[in-house]
């Protein structure tokens, strides 16, 4: 998909954006002080388990005990798919204290802990590494029959017979590589596997035995495929370290791989910096006129479809549909680019005609095929909604670079002035039936303040007069609009 990588490190952060066709398509962000954790292995020690919610907190040495589910415990998997053998509860396979190696499978998000799997898997270029399984598996994006039945006989030669050497997935980057690349992969993920368990026994619970590689090196081995023109990077450092990475693992990568020195810095020149900040506004603006409003909560995210000003050439109906066309296209994008995940839901201007809305669910499941992450889209609702979940594996672009407001907390939206100028006049009311202050005084926003020299002047002087008391005003320049102090003189 990529035609273009563009790597950003300083040493506060490396930030990635992926470029197809000109356009940026991907961001993916890594700050040194909150490096994700997705596929870091830790020996960790239960907490505590919980039959009735049949999971248990693992102790992995992190701020919070991380969140372990039976349905993730490798052994009860084999269970289930083993007739003649009972799936045993949580409580059978765990019990307090007991030291397990673990691996992340789900970054801790917001208040929740990590998420994680005893089925360990280590990602190569080209292959995926499950040492407890023993099956070979191929990537379902590798549709030529022709080339799955090589890749797969390929693989079977190179492991030996009669030695247990665990399980084997093909990525689809696997698709036309040599023997020599898989034996490469091979060689590299069980030596790595050897290691892990190694450190296992020198350790103790609750640290972690193999870090995951940095986001610069996860380029090399995720994102750059046969399509990728070029990898741009603009630290010297990074660029030796990648290019070291690149002639062990990824050398068709290594002569694409170039260092920025131009003075003008690499992000300014592709326009990635004025797309980050576009990428933190709610409305997305379409070419026709159109736009899309995304809004992101804890429980889901809504995009709302609305055509603006475009009008259309034709028919009512025809401007509708080319709006949701280009919208899909559009919504398809930014859950790429803005990372979003779980559950989604789409609200497309209503269409009457049942083909248009087909075209439109067509044109949704065209363009999120190219997504690296899994989705699933489950078409129009009786309310002409489209609801789809893309999975969450760590946090959004907007969590990553933003924090919630601390004027409105997350509402979106705050009180007005004559609103907090009416909360003022009722808590002085309440205050002077309680205490005998010489005076009161009024601390708050100049918006406030000047709603009580102005439109509530007389409101302040009734109320004045009604408690027999002076009621003084003082602005507070570091106030908020909803923040405000009643001081008894």
């Amino acid at each position: 998909m990529a035609e273009e990588i563009l790597i950003n490190v300083t040493r506060q952060e490396t930030r990635v954006a992926v470029l197809d066709h000109g356009v940026i398509e991907e961001l993916h962000i890594e700050r040194a002080s909150h490096r994700g954790i997705v596929g870091n292995i830790y020996l960790g020690r239960v907490a505590r388990v919980l039959p009735g919610m049949q999971s248990a907190f693992i102790e992995i040495g992190l701020e919070r005990a991380a969140f372990l589910h039976v349905a993730d415990i490798w052994e009860f998997r084999q269970s289930q798919h083993t007739p003649e053998i009972t799936p045993k509860p949580i409580e059978k396979w765990l019990h307090e204290g007991q030291p397990i190696i673990v691996q992340v499978i789900k970054d801790p998000i917001g208040t929740k802990g990590a998420r994680l799997s005893t089925q360990i898997s280590l990602a190569g270029r080209l292959l995926v590494h499950l040492p407890q399984d023993s099956h070979i598996g191929i990537s379902q994006r590798i549709g030529d029959e022709a080339e799955r039945t090589l890749l797969k006989d390929t693989l079977t030669k190179l492991l030996p017979a009669n030695v247990p050497h665990g399980g084997f997935i093909i990525r689809t980057m696997a698709e036309k590589a040599t023997e020599r690349d898989l034996a490469r992969d091979v060689e590299y993920l069980t030596k790595l596997w050897a290691d892990v368990l190694l450190r296992a026994k020198t350790v103790k619970s609750g640290t972690i035995i193999h870090n995951d590689l940095t986001l610069a090196e996860r380029v090399l081995r995720d994102f750059a495929t046969e399509d990728t023109q070029r990898v741009f990077v603009d630290s010297p450092e990074a660029h030796k370290a990648m290019l070291e990475f690149a002639v062990r693992y990824a050398p068709a990568v290594t002569e694409r791989l170039r260092l920025h020195q131009a003075v003008r810095p690499l992000f300014d020149m592709y326009g990635v910096e004025q797309e980050i900040e576009r990428a933190l506004h709610r409305r997305v603006d379409l070419k026709s006129g159109g736009y899309v409003i995304i809004d992101q909560t804890e429980a889901l995210t809504t995009i709302d479809v609305n055509t603006g000003g475009f009008v259309g050439v034709r028919s009512f109906d025809d401007t509708i549909f080319k709006t949701n066309l280009e919208a899909a296209q559009t919504i398809a994008r930014q859950l790429r680019l803005r990372n979003l995940g779980g559950i989604i839901i789409i609200d497309f201007i209503d269409m009457d005609l049942p083909e248009h809305r087909d075209a439109v669910l067509e044109a949704l499941n065209a363009a999120i095929a190219t997504d690296r992450t899994r989705l699933t889209v489950n078409g129009f609702t009786h309310l002409g909604l489209v609801e789809m979940t893309r999975k969450r594996t760590r946090e959004s672009l907007g969590h990553v670079l933003c924090e919630t407001c601390p004027t409105c907390n997350r509402r979106g939206e705050i009180k007005t002035a004559q609103t907090v100028g009416y909360e003022i006049l009722r808590e002085i009311m309440r205050e002077a039936k309680q205490f005998n202050p010489r005076e009161f005084r009024i601390l708050a926003a100049q918006s406030v303040i000047d709603l009580f020299l102005d439109d509530e002047s007389a409101a302040l002087a009734h109320l004045s007069g009604e408690i027999g008391k002076p009621v003084s005003l003082q602005v507070e320049a570091g106030y908020t609009q909803e923040r405000y102090d009643i001081v008894l003189l």
